[in-house]
């Protein structure tokens, strides 16, 4: 069952932007109080009450005690699938909740970085202006300045000179004034836009926080998924071979099925270690400046997950980039909207892997995101990993996670039309096309 684990949020005296940052890239989610609401209110569990095996093999000798076991084994399996319908409903409708306050407080992020990069520029240009201005008062000081107005007045066999060099100097003094006056309006709009950013943090923050609150109960809600399809998956099998035990004309014995279900932990025991070696020798090649074979995979069918350059930084998942990140036509909606991520053509069930170290800050549903999963690499820095098949969630909040761990299988929740990775990067807040961020760290997608 995955667990949340809280935070301490950072004092408030640090400024809007440090403040945005912290909110939307801390690990941890504060609000702890809020966990400890939910999970002191939550009802009490209780277990339900499993057949045995013996009990199965009595019952198969009279018609109505069979028919009895046979109704009570098809209800248990019935209610165990109808706690997971009702657990991934609600953790569907919190995790909408999430989305729409997260991405609120996302496009906050990318208002608050555009007005501070306009401001920053219009300070440039006034920073220049202002410079030229000093420049152009400089060379009305070398040619003379007052001294040639003098001249002039007084006259004297040079004075058509002179008054070359006043009209000059008056050029050069217009000219002054007016670069001068351009510098003053550049300052007063990177004034105003610095003001209007700030303002815009000071909205963020309380998105932010919004959108922590979201994401504290969506998790609570993936946590009760997780729990409901655990007991489904260790009961539903045994109760599916009782049953059969019942309903068919072999008896089939516990020491039977014990040994098939050892068999089939076993082999899935077996290819999460191949999928762990894999990932983890992805890792050390990645970090011991191995050979990047994602280098060239955009257009040749991509390259593996976990492929990387030696940067701390490894490729994701495995396939070509289908669907590139900005504005494109919705497969599903048909409209034109913004695709905040990069989509990878991985196959199903394949492995997905951290990006880069980090630590888990959400494993659940987000609207059409499907099942999700959110690190924070530190320095404001995120990825987000979308459309995991049910139940392939391989990390849980709060967990520390390597450069190629893997952290989920592929699938195609959410809105999707087939099995794929949507992978997207988050700085500051705001999401950045994946392509060149991993380009400049030496991971080709």
């Amino acid at each position: 069952m995955y667990r949340l684990v809280p935070v301490t949020r950072a004092s408030s005296h640090r400024s809007p932007r440090h403040a945005v940052r912290l909110r939307l890239a801390a690990t941890g989610l504060a609000i702890a109080g809020l966990v400890g609401t939910l999970v002191l209110d939550a009802p009490v569990a209780q277990a339900a009450t499993y057949p045995s095996w013996d009990e199965v093999l009595q019952a198969r000798g009279k018609e109505s005690e069979k028919q009895t076991q046979i109704t009570e084994i098809r209800g248990i399996i019935a209610d165990l699938s109808s706690k997971v319908k009702a657990a991934e409903a609600e953790a569907k409708r919190l995790g909408e909740e999430f989305f729409d306050a997260q991405s609120k407080a996302q496009d906050a992020a990318e208002t608050e970085q555009k007005l501070r990069a306009e401001a920053e520029e219009h300070a440039k240009v006034a920073e220049q202006s202002a410079a030229q201005a000093g420049q152009f008062a400089a060379q009305m000081h070398r040619s003379g300045g007052a001294d040639v107005t003098a001249s002039v007045i007084t006259g004297g066999e040079d004075a058509r000179d002179l008054l070359y060099d006043l009209g000059a100097l008056s050029k050069l003094s217009e000219q002054a004034e007016r670069v001068e006056a351009a510098a003053t309006a550049d300052a007063s709009v990177a004034r105003s836009l610095t003001a209007q950013a700030d303002r815009a943090a000071e909205k963020l923050d309380e998105l932010a926080d919004e959108a922590q609150d979201r994401m504290q109960a969506a998790q609570a809600a993936a946590d009760k998924v997780q729990t409901a399809y655990d007991e489904q998956q260790s009961n539903k099998a045994r109760l599916d071979a009782q049953l059969a035990t019942l309903t068919s004309g072999r008896v089939r014995t516990e020491a039977e099925f014990a040994k098939g279900e050892a068999e089939r932990k076993k082999a899935e025991e077996k290819a999460a270690r191949e999928a762990a070696a894999r990932a983890a020798a992805a890792a050390a090649a990645a970090n011991s400046g191995g050979a990047s074979s994602g280098g060239s995979s955009g257009s040749s069918g991509g390259g593996s997950a976990g492929s990387g350059s030696g940067t701390g930084w490894v490729r994701p998942a495995s396939g070509y980039v289908n669907s590139p990140y900005g504005y494109r036509v919705h497969p599903i909606y048909g409209t034109v909207i913004k695709h905040d991520g990069t989509d990878m053509a991985s196959g199903c069930y394949t492995p997905i892997v951290a990006a880069s170290s980090g630590t888990v800050e959400y494993a659940g549903w987000y609207s059409g995101y499907g099942n999700y999963v959110k690190l924070n690499h530190g320095g404001g820095v995120q990825t987000a990993y979308g459309h995991i098949v049910n139940g392939g969630f391989r990390v849980s909040p709060g967990q520390r996670v390597s450069a190629g761990q893997l952290i989920a299988l592929v699938g195609s929740t959410g809105n999707s039309t087939g099995c794929h990775t949507h992978f997207e990067v988050h700085v500051n807040g705001a999401t950045v096309d994946p392509v060149p961020f991993m380009a400049a760290r030496g991971v080709s997608l």
